[in-house]
């Protein structure tokens, strides 16, 4: 298949290592499968993939390693030559992974230098039917990036990684897929960074208990809830401890991924928030800053 078909996890470096933890643990919903003294990884409770958050304990917070799945040891080897032709320094060749849940896999930094991993043959790990009501995450849902020069890192997605563009808001934001979802990562302009990390939630219901149970331990809504255009999934945005964007989202639309026909959808307060009966907007979320840590490679 030769391209990327999913993401697996978001790998962070974080000062205050123990509270960011607890947020993962206690209030966000997942489930701390393997820990070190100053590493932790978390799954989620309604998928098989083995991880979707890493934590690191270190000195500055920034993004360690996103990593992106392929289907196989020889589509990673084929991605590795393309992601080496496009002329992306490489952190390190393809090999066996030596993390929980191992695998086989390389990583790379982008042409804007966050870091990427690309990885087959993750071990699965143990998952259960969600009930509705449970307000917990099922699975990350999408990752949305800033990149200075945005329309080249759509090029890059799409001609080097195999995603294609499923809308754009503007000119501006590009919303890309790799499988059946809408989107899976969307890019925005911007300092090389972060924007947010988006969990998909078994019904909008889910995602209004989890908020009830984010909002009780102090943790409000930065934005939200309200319901996109693009992707038409509802949304409600917050910050970890450390001061990283997450999502609870329910509802993204499922498209062909080989037929799908791109739209543009024109910038407006009924688009980027259909109900437009929620708290904040984009206003109120973190302002984009570039990553400290870009095209330093992560000790693990």
């Amino acid at each position: 298949m030769n391209r990327v078909t999913e993401i697996r996890y978001v790998g962070y470096g974080v000062e205050d290592f123990d509270t960011e933890r607890k947020f993962y643990a206690d209030d966000w919903g997942l489930v701390e499968v393997d820990a070190t003294e100053d590493m932790a990884w978390f799954k989620t409770h309604g998928h098989d993939e083995h991880h979707v958050v890493r934590l690191h304990k270190r000195d500055s917070n920034c993004v360690e390693v996103i990593a992106l799945a392929a289907e196989s040891r020889e589509d990673v080897e084929a991605l590795r030559t393309k992601v080496g032709d496009a002329g992306c320094k490489i952190i390190h060749e393809p090999r066996e992974l030596d993390a929980p849940g191992g695998g086989y896999g390389f990583r790379f930094f982008s042409p804007d230098g966050l870091p990427f991993e690309i990885s087959s043959d993750v071990e699965r790990g143990d998952h259960r039917a969600m009930e509705r009501w449970e307000g917990m995450p099922l699975k990350i849902s999408h990752i949305v990036l800033h990149s200075p020069d945005h329309q080249e890192a759509v090029k890059f997605f799409t001609d080097v990684l195999g995603f294609k563009v499923s809308d754009w808001l503007g000119d501006f934001m590009c919303f890309l897929r790799c499988n059946e979802a809408h989107h899976r990562i969307a890019l925005l302009p911007g300092p090389p960074c972060l924007n947010h990390v988006a969990y998909d939630m078994l019904t909008v219901d889910d995602m209004m208990r989890g908020a009830s149970r984010l909002k009780k331990r102090d943790c409000d809504i930065r934005w939200g809830p309200g319901r996109h255009t693009a992707g038409n999934n509802t949304f409600s945005y917050f910050c970890t401890p450390s001061g990283f964007a997450v999502e609870y989202t329910s509802e993204l639309d499922e498209v062909d991924f080989d037929f799908h026909e791109a739209k543009v959808h024109e910038p407006g307060p009924q688009v980027m928030d259909q109900w437009g009966v929620g708290a904040g907007g984009p206003q109120t979320m973190p302002k984009p800053a570039p990553d400290p840590c870009l095209f330093q490679p992560a000790e693990v």
